[in-house]
């Protein structure tokens, strides 16, 4: 059984066969099917993409909410989990402890597909490869400069970039870089640093969701505001962000909505290599 919580779990091939399989003409694998998505925290993105994604495929979503559960609560993790495989090929969840997904996935009922957890975001660092190979027009040897925080966005980047051969650069303020060393990142302070040779540049936003906001982190992070002097230092490089974004925070209104923008396009790639995804763990 296929589970998908982090890319780290992935081998190189199996994350090149996730990314063709994103590319390629849907099959109906998932016909009179259902895929479960569980949600703790909202989305515009995860939400729509999957759901789309299910339906490409055949199959059909149900959306259940933490209130309508009871993970942990009126039920356990394992007769929930047992439940859901009962009516649905694949559990997709969307939580805030990534224990939880691997608690679901270690009883081998269905297969449990990460949505997000506070440690990882595997279906954004898929749709993020799969931009960068259609912009750049290739991933091995890419630089892509990721400025702010080094968050689980980041961490699953970083993870995909490893796999494939990409060249990371994080700039962050002291204290929001990686604690530990990634393998295939290097960590600067300097964002001008890290944009220069850059085929991409990466933001996401300085308080991530559920975070408090405060006055100090927003002024720790203004000197990591990506804009139109910054990304001139890497005058050939596209603009990606996996959103929601904060215009006049983390990237300027003439970056993200400017020509050398791919937010969209990245966006899009979220509904395709969900359904990649969801056909590697069905074993396609």
């Amino acid at each position: 059984m296929r589970h998908l919580l982090a890319i780290r779990d992935l081998a190189p091939d199996d994350l090149k066969r996730i990314l063709a399989l994103s590319e390629a003409p849907a099959p109906r694998s998932l016909a009179d099917k259902g895929v479960a998505l569980y949600f703790e925290k909202p989305s515009a993105r995860t939400r729509n993409s999957m759901e789309l994604a299910a339906a490409q495929l055949g199959g059909h979503s149900v959306y259940l909410t933490a209130a309508e559960l009871g993970i942990g609560s009126r039920e356990s993790v394992a007769d929930v989990t047992r439940t859901l495989a009962c009516y649905h090929a694949i559990i997709a969840a969307r939580v805030f402890d990534h224990a939880l997904l691997e608690q679901m996935a270690a009883l081998n009922a269905a297969p449990v597909l990460n949505m997000l957890s506070a440690t990882d975001h595997p279906l954004q660092a898929l749709a993020d490869m799969l931009t960068v190979k259609q912009l750049v027009g290739r991933i091995e040897g890419a630089r892509i400069a990721f400025i702010g925080e080094a968050n689980n966005v980041a961490r699953s980047l970083a993870e995909g970039c490893a796999l494939l051969g990409a060249q990371l650069v994080v700039a962050s303020p002291t204290g929001f870089g990686f604690g530990a060393p990634m393998l295939a990142v290097e960590q600067v302070a300097d964002p001008a640093e890290a944009v220069d040779g850059a085929d991409i540049v990466y933001s996401d936003v300085w308080v991530s969701m559920g975070d408090e906001p405060s006055e100090e982190k927003h002024a720790v992070f203004e000197p990591y505001q990506v804009d139109e002097a910054l990304m001139a230092q890497a005058p050939n490089a596209w603009f990606l962000h996996c959103l929601p974004a904060r215009r006049g925070e983390e990237v300027t209104a003439p970056v993200i909505d400017g020509p050398r923008s791919a937010v969209w396009r990245q966006a899009t790639n979220r509904m395709h290599t969900a359904r990649g995804a969801m056909l590697w763990m069905l074993g396609q």
